[in-house]
């Protein structure tokens, strides 16, 4: 399955404004009780710094646990990174259902807080 998600943050009550899309895909593999993620690419991110461009990489985690957590690497100064990195999660079959995916776009920010570009919940 591939996804292209493009979400605004979470307060539902803001103005809605686009804020890109992020390809992804996902895959479970029965044998070694593992779910991949491969983040593949965004596009048309808001460009977050002043410059004009942002430097985004993506968190993931799954909740509840937050056990284990991952960032691909930061793509520098692009509205459209590709990344192409992909991430196990190592979840038995009988616990995928009560899982949820966290996808959070940022933009690296060297001498400040990394701004959150977006969040997605799967």
């Amino acid at each position: 399955m591939t996804t292209n998600s493009g979400r605004k943050p979470k307060d539902e009550d803001k103005e809605k404004k686009f804020l890109g899309r992020l390809a992804y895909k996902l895959d479970y593999d029965f044998e070694k009780s593992a779910l991949t993620v491969l983040i593949i690419s965004a596009e048309e991110l808001p460009a977050m710094d002043l410059g004009g461009t942002s430097d985004p990489y993506v968190k993931l985690f799954l909740l509840p646990e937050k056990k284990k957590k991952f960032q691909t690497k930061v793509i520098r100064k692009s509205l459209n990174p590709v990344f192409n990195e992909s991430f196990v999660f190592k979840v038995p079959y009988n616990e995928i259902g009560g899982q949820t995916l966290v996808l959070n776009v940022y933009d690296f920010d060297r001498f400040g807080k990394h701004d959150q570009v977006w969040k997605f919940i799967y």
